[in-house]
């Protein structure tokens, strides 16, 4: 399994933006698709964004479509969730996902081989 250490959450005021990193290790990176989910207390974990293992293809929850962007750098071994325009209900941990293969894209959480830790992102009103 893939190794995936998440980063740059934090607190931010609505309106504003935040990037996340997820560095991954241990296993070849471009042979993995990636999503970030994300958890807010007493809630589910809900899928925000995925993308394919050339980066090529990605899909979004439509609660962040148009704000939020997920991309990713197969030379650092990293994908990124750029989060625009940032809203109080967009508080939770967000975890980032990793599913072994080169196929089609997926929002099941149950379809992912590996996780990370989470970072927390908390945004003020």
């Amino acid at each position: 399994q893939v190794q995936l250490v998440e980063s740059g959450g934090g607190l931010v005021q609505a309106g504003g933006s935040l990037r996340l990193s997820c560095a991954a290790s241990g296993r070849t990176f471009s042979n993995y698709a990636m999503g970030w989910f994300r958890q807010a207390p007493g809630k589910e974990r809900e899928f925000v964004a995925t993308i394919n293992w050339s980066g090529g293809s990605t899909y979004y929850a439509d609660s962040v479509k148009g704000r939020f962007t997920i991309s990713r750098d197969n030379a650092k071994n990293t994908v990124y969730l750029q989060m625009n325009s940032l809203k109080v209900e967009d508080t939770a941990v967000y975890y980032c996902a990793a599913k072994r293969g080169r196929g089609v894209l997926t929002t099941t959480r149950y379809e992912y081989d590996s996780w990370g830790q989470g970072t927390q992102v908390t945004v003020s009103s």
